[in-house]
C-alpha cells in the first residue's frame, strides 16, 4: 500500500512537472490579443534590459532568465516578431540566432537630405546625423519605392543597396533616354525634383520638364523658383520676390546657367519618367493658373507669359497672399 502511495506520489509530481515545464517553456507567451508583437534589441542590452522589452510587447518571460543560464546569455540585436503560439524557447532561439524580421522601407518623396535621415532613423536602427553626412551627396539614388532592408542595416549597406536598386532602374531604356538627352542619371534626378516641386498634377509633368529642357538647350536660365526657396531653405514661402533671387547659392538658376549641384529633393518615379519621356515644344515660359487649380499656362514669347502672369498677380493680391 505505501509502494502504491510512493509510486502515485511520484508520478503525479512528474505530471505536474511536466505540465509547468510546458507552461513555462512551450506554451504561447504572447498574452494579449494582438495576434503579433514587434521587439527591437538593440547592440549590446543585457539580459534584464531583453527581458524587460519583451515584458513590454505582453511577452510572457518566465523561463527566459533560466534559458540564459542554461545556453549562456547572448542576443542579436534585431527587430523580431512574436507570433501568437510562439514559446518562450522559440523566441529565445530567435533572438540568438538573430533570426530578425526585414522591415518594408518606403523611400519618401521629401525634399532635404535631413528630413531623409530623420525617416530612416525613425524605421531603422540608424542614427540621423551619420545618416545626413553618408547620404548628403548620395541623394540622387534614393528612388522612392518600398524595399526589404534589415532594420539593423547599416549606412554603407543601405548605400550599397541603393546603388544596386538605381543601376537596376536606370539599366535599359531609361540610360538611352538620358542619352539621347544629353544628361547624366544625377542630371535627370535633379531636373526631375524641380518639375515635382512645380507641379503635382502629373499630366503635366512632361510639359513642365518640356519647357526646362528648351531652356537648357538655348542657354537660357532655368529661373526655377523651387531652386530658389530650396537655396533660402525655406520651401514655405508662397510668392517669390525680388529681394528672394538675390540669394547667393549654386542652387539659385535666376543667377545660375544651367542646371543646380543636385536634386532639390527626391522626385517621384513619374516625375523622372516624365523628364525622359518630355515631348519636344517651343515653350519658354510657364505661370500657375489663376484658378489654382495646380495646373499652368504656358507661353513661347515673353509678352505672352506676361499676361499670364499678371492674371496669376492679381488672384494672389485678391486673396492676400504675401
Amino acid at each position: 500500500m505505501k509502494l502504491r502511495i510512493i509510486i502515485f506520489s511520484v508520478l503525479a509530481a512528474l505530471a505536474v512537472s511536466i505540465v509547468v515545464m510546458w507552461r513555462v517553456f512551450l506554451s504561447n507567451a504572447l498574452e494579449g490579443d494582438n495576434g503579433e508583437a514587434i521587439v527591437l534589441v538593440y547592440p549590446n542590452q543585457s539580459e534584464d534590459d531583453v527581458r524587460r522589452t519583451l515584458s513590454e510587447a505582453s511577452v510572457r518571460t518566465t523561463g527566459f532568465r533560466l534559458l540564459s543560464r542554461l545556453l549562456k546569455y547572448h542576443v542579436r540585436p534585431g527587430r523580431y516578431i512574436v507570433r501568437r503560439g510562439d514559446s518562450i524557447v522559440t523566441i529565445f532561439r530567435r533572438l540568438r540566432n538573430g533570426q530578425q524580421e526585414a522591415v518594408r522601407l518606403t523611400i519618401p518623396s521629401v525634399r532635404t537630405v535631413e528630413r531623409l535621415a530623420a525617416y530612416l532613423d525613425e524605421h531603422l536602427m540608424m542614427d540621423s546625423l551619420s545618416a545626413v553626412e553618408a547620404f548628403r551627396d548620395s541623394i540622387h539614388l534614393f528612388l522612392p519605392n518600398t524595399y526589404e532592408v534589415w532594420w539593423t542595416v547599416t549606412t554603407d549597406d543601405l548605400m550599397s543597396r541603393m546603388q544596386r536598386e538605381s543601376n537596376r532602374f536606370w539599366e535599359g531604356e531609361r540610360d538611352r533616354k538620358a542619352n539621347a538627352l544629353g544628361l547624366s542619371r544625377r542630371e535627370v534626378i535633379t531636373l526631375a525634383s524641380i518639375v515635382n516641386e512645380e507641379t503635382a498634377y502629373q499630366p503635366e509633368m512632361p510639359m513642365v520638364a518640356a519647357m526646362y529642357l528648351h531652356r537648357l538647350e538655348i542657354g537660357m536660365p532655368l529661373q526655377a523658383d523651387p531652386t530658389v526657396k530650396f537655396a533660402l531653405g525655406d520651401f514655405s514661402l508662397r510668392r517669390i520676390w525680388g529681394k528672394h533671387l538675390t540669394v547667393d547659392s549654386p542652387y539659385n538658376t535666376y543667377r545660375n546657367t544651367g542646371l543646380p549641384p543636385g536634386p532639390i529633393r527626391i522626385p517621384t518615379l513619374e516625375a523622372i519618367d516624365a523628364v525622359l519621356s518630355a515631348p519636344h515644344t517651343d515653350y519658354l515660359y510657364m505661370c500657375a493658373r489663376e484658378d489654382f487649380s495646380g495646373s499652368h499656362r504656358f507661353a513661347t514669347t515673353y509678352s505672352e507669359h506676361l499676361r499670364n502672369a499678371r492674371l496669376y498677380t492679381q488672384a494672389l493680391n485678391q486673396r492676400n497672399i504675401k
